[in-house]
């Protein structure tokens, strides 16, 4: 594996932090509060043998409050690193985090030692630990072994303190985007660019291309790339999705607004730095 894991970098609380931890993990630091997204930490799932070490050890992490989770494929929904999540967060605090799903994938994490589990479907909006969590549409699917179609999937808009950050999940291309954006108005938009080729695989998850469009149509001021270079889930070169997208942003004048993050590099933006 190539790639170093980095110290976490707090932020104030009227700041918002936005470490990339790997593939679609991200620490997310939200009006004080601290969440996991599809945190995976394994170095192998099944098959797949991850390539790049995750930016933030568990060890090294702050105590979570709540943990998102998008869909149950074992890329996004990792039960060890979950439970190790747990262990982490009890060591520091006597408390374990909350959770939340989509619904019909309650099931999965209950017996995990989560404090509350939380199912949501789309447009659902629950209010936990000081923020609005609202479950967004995608276009992808659910199932965790073929056959368990009942599975929900989704992306989130987290919002508090006048800050809000919004995690598509695994998608393709769809018009949702735009409704998003419109009823949410999220500030920074963390968007998927790899696993497009061939281009049947398109039908779940967008293209370089296809993610700044979304990105546009949201109207949200930064985006930040995911779902690339940490398990190798299409047939395009490893290095490929972020040269095509650096190219896109060039093409369409928005180089500013795409903020790469490397692998435990933190963005926190304040009231000064966001974009007016």
């Amino acid at each position: 594996m190539t790639g170093i894991s980095r110290p976490v970098k707090l932020v104030d609380v009227d700041e918002l932090g936005v470490t990339f931890i790997g593939h679609s993990s991200f620490l997310l630091q939200v009006h004080g509060r601290r969440l996991l997204v599809d945190p995976v930490f394994s170095k192998r799932l099944i098959v797949l043998r991850r390539q790049r070490k995750p930016g933030v050890l568990i060890e090294e992490l702050p105590a979570i409050d709540v943990v998102l989770l998008t869909h149950a494929h074992m890329d996004h929904l990792n039960m060890p690193s979950l439970r190790r999540v747990i262990r982490a967060t009890r060591r520091l605090t006597g408390r374990a985090p909350e959770v939340v799903v989509p619904k019909g994938v309650e099931d999965l994490v209950v017996g995990l030692g989560f404090s509350q589990v939380h199912g949501l479907a789309w447009w659902d909006q629950i209010e936990i630990q000081g923020l609005k969590v609202t479950m967004t549409p995608c276009k992808h699917w659910g199932a965790r072994m073929f056959r368990d179609t009942h599975r929900g999937y989704g992306g989130y808009v987290v919002e508090g303190g006048g800050q809000s950050v919004y995690h598509s999940g695994d998608t393709a291309y769809f018009e949702g985007f735009r409704d998003i954006g419109e009823r949410l108005h999220p500030e920074v938009a963390l968007l998927p660019i790899g696993a497009y080729f061939p281009d049947s695989y398109r039908s779940v998850h967008t293209s370089p291309e296809e993610a700044v469009r979304g990105f546009l149509e949201l109207g949200a001021q930064r985006m930040v790339p995911m779902h690339y270079g940490t398990f190798r889930l299409g047939r395009e070169p490893m290095d490929e999705p972020l040269q095509r997208l650096a190219a896109e942003a060039a093409r369409l004048g928005i180089t500013e607004q795409i903020k790469v993050l490397e692998e435990g590099e933190t963005m926190h933006l304040s009231a000064k730095t966001r974009i007016r």
